[in-house]
């Protein structure tokens, strides 16, 4: 076969007809290079293969078996399917409780299959939903090292004829007779970062010599995609920090009236934080800044502070926020401490009379307003402000960019802060917001006392109740909250609704208890919200809208119903919802569908109060695309990368990608021509977002 280009067609390999080519085309196998960089899901190590005899309970192992029989069962739990497997020392029983109606049409006696998994004992040694893949009898040498890729087979594939050794097959061909793919780094790149050639890394990923060969195959492979990655983050960091905004470098007249009226003492991470907000302000160029901070650590007063500042300088202030209720909130907090400074401050929502609106817009518009709080409601074309300086934006990672955009444009480049007080990991900090320069409030207030946190089966409920009453009786106030989730919004909306009617007219029938939920109208919630304000509602049914902006200091019981279906981090938030006054808080976690994973989930919520230790194990759990709802956004498409276990290597591609943008902003030096021309390429719809010739 004639050398092949990486631009060549896979139509052209042996044995790749019109119907393969258009199966593997569906599957985004165009041409070469996206042959070789379709990666094996995982490596069969057969130096690592344990015989079936030496399983050990608990641990996961890798085994190599044949298929001796096969059958569906009835259980009481339901059907079920099992293979049982033999390697000659033992049988292995591999159990489906799933996806049976696909799984059953799969085996036949005799396969050879590689399977890997957590060992059980059910009645023999077990795997419950085992990875495997099947091996040929009469595989070639493709087979026989050591190390053998098992690449990520879709039904439609091998429904087409191309299994396992078919893959391997045609990636042999292709490694022996492609053009080798030329580096994009520089040889001494590469030696500062420890990375093998590219070509090394294609080569080694799938038909690796060792295990030591693999492992900085993927080094290499994995750094590429976090690369550029980094590189957009630097250079769109570079590229704000090129945005010629206003300075605003004077304390004002207002910040010490207000700084030096507070009943408590700022604590030294929120002066901090304060200090690198001012700092950014004076600056000529627009300030592009994440404030971070756990729940109750304190960001509203900072918020509060940034927003005089910013208006000692004669500009205007526009804070937005995700929901009607968060925003009531923070203008409730603003309008208490901006009152100290005569500083004018107007609410902006969705549901407002035509009459007040218009109101509003003209003093917008001519500048008598300087401070304006709503939600997406600021971002509509006929809001308009006379002089936009900052821009503050809570809870950011729930708007797009194009909604922050919006409200920027409304200003010439003004000042933005972005607040939040969901808990990032820093992997995903320096990933999803790498462009931002990041300010922590790391300190709790002195006075805040620990919310204590215990998860419960169902049968404690009476128990709990009779608590709950004790506290109303004492004057306290508590929340109940329900999940309601995408996919079965009703379902959980009407268990709400029910669960309410049954709180309210059988178990605290003498007491008030409100409801609220997404569904209602604004004027609804907030009319609830504001009787639960002023206690005249004991006791507030809600689903997840408690989740951020309810601060009901005299609230100190959170009851969470079937809290294995929450995020970790989202029940970090609901617990911060209670304990913020001078009495403890309680957050009860109601277990309702109990398995190993929920468990150990909950049993982190009663061990630690920590958010950035939560939000670790979160991310692992859950992943990063469900931590910010991230997972259709498309925003990151890795092949081989994982967000969660790689970092120490995005610490090292941020450091590489980082360096080279400070001295060469515009790719421009001959040895980045390669580096330029694969950004470009690889990001082109996010170009937009950067400043590159």
């Amino acid at each position: 076969m004639p050398a092949l280009d990486l631009d060549t067609s896979v139509s052209i390999l042996s044995g790749v007809g019109s119907r393969r080519a258009e199966i593997l085309v569906a599957h985004q196998i165009v041409y070469i290079r996206d042959l070789l960089y379709y990666f094996p899901r995982r490596h069969l190590d057969r130096t690592t293969v344990t015989p079936i005899r030496k399983l050990v309970r608990d641990e996961s192992h890798s085994i190599i078996g044949q298929v001796e029989t096969f059958g569906e069962k009835s259980t009481r739990r339901g059907k079920i399917f099992q293979v049982i497997i033999s390697d000659g020392t033992g049988l292995l029983i591999l159990t489906w409780f799933n996806g049976i109606r696909y799984v059953k049409h799969l085996f036949k006696i005799g396969d050879r299959l590689a399977v890997h998994g957590k060992i059980e004992w059910y009645n023999g040694f077990s795997i419950i939903h085992p990875e495997f893949d099947k091996l040929e009898e009469n595989d070639d040498l493709l087979s026989t090292g050591s190390v053998i890729p098992l690449y990520p087979l879709t039904h439609e594939l091998r429904s087409a004829g191309i299994e396992q050794r078919v893959f391997r097959k045609m990636m042999r061909e292709v490694l022996k007779s492609v053009q080798p793919a030329r580096d994009i780094f520089t040889d001494a790149f590469l030696k500062d970062y420890n990375l093998v050639s590219l070509s090394e890394a294609l080569q080694q990923i799938h038909f690796a010599e060792n295990i030591e060969r693999l492992k900085t195959a993927i080094q290499r492979l994995k750094f590429d995609e976090h690369f550029f990655l980094q590189l957009l983050m630097a250079l769109r960091k570079t590229s704000l920090k090129q945005t010629a905004t206003r300075s605003l470098p004077d304390i004002g007249p207002y910040f010490r009236t207000i700084a030096d009226s507070l009943p408590f003492d700022l604590t030294k991470a929120q002066k901090k934080v304060l200090k690198e907000i001012h700092e950014d302000m004076k600056k000529n160029v627009a300030m592009n800044r994440l404030l971070q901070g756990d729940v109750g650590s304190g960001k509203t007063i900072v918020a509060i502070l940034s927003s005089v500042l910013a208006v000692g300088n004669n500009v205007q202030v526009a804070i937005m926020a995700p929901t009607e209720i968060l925003a009531n909130q923070h203008y409730q907090s603003f309008v208490k401490e901006l009152n100290k400074a005569k500083i004018p401050c107007t609410l902006l929502v969705g549901n407002m009379k035509k009459s007040e609106r218009q109101s509003i817009l003209d003093g917008l518009k001519n500048g008598k307003i300087p401070i304006v709080i709503g939600t997406h409601a600021l971002i509509q074309e006929y809001v308009e402000f006379k002089e936009l300086g900052l821009v503050i934006v809570d809870e950011q990672h729930r708007f797009g960019v194009l909604q922050r955009g919006k409200l920027l444009d409304k200003g010439l480049n003004p000042h933005f802060m972005a607040m939040t007080a969901t808990p990032i990991p820093r992997t995903l900090a320096i990933t999803y917001m790498g462009d931002m320069d990041l300010s922590i409030i790391d300190e709790m207030p002195a006075n805040r006392i620990p919310v204590v946190t215990k998860v419960v089966k169902p049968a404690r409920l009476p128990k709990v109740y009779a608590f709950i009453k004790d506290e109303i009786k004492a004057g306290r106030q508590c929340m109940v909250v329900f999940p309601l989730v995408e996919e079965s919004e009703k379902t959980d909306l009407a268990a709400a609704v029910e669960n309410h009617r049954e709180l309210n007219e059988k178990i605290f029938y003498d007491l008030d208890v409100g409801l609220v939920h997404g569904r209602m109208k604004g004027k609804e919630k907030n009319a609830v919200m504001a009787k639960f304000e002023l206690n005249e509602i004991s006791i507030l049914v809600s689903t997840t809208v408690v989740e951020v902006g309810v601060d009901i200091p005299n609230a100190t019981v959170i009851l969470v119903e079937h809290a294995d279906r929450f995020g970790l981090t989202q029940l970090h938030q609901l617990r911060g919802r209670v304990g913020r006054g001078s009495d403890k808080g309680y957050c009860i976690l109601v277990h309702r569908h109990e398995s190993d994973k929920s468990r150990l989930r909950l049993a982190t919520m009663e061990t630690t109060n920590d958010g950035f230790q939560i939000a670790d194990e979160d991310l692992k759990l859950r992943g990063p695309g469900d931590f910010f709802g991230l997972r259709q956004s498309g925003f990151i498409q890795y092949k081989i990368a994982n967000m969660i276990t790689d970092g120490s290597i995005i610490r090292q591609a941020r450091k590489a990608a980082f360096t080279m943008v400070e001295t060469d902003p515009d790719l421009c030096h001959d040895q980045h021509a390669g580096i330029k021309e694969r950004f470009q390429l690889d990001y082109r719809d996010k170009l937009d977002m950067v400043k590159i010739t």
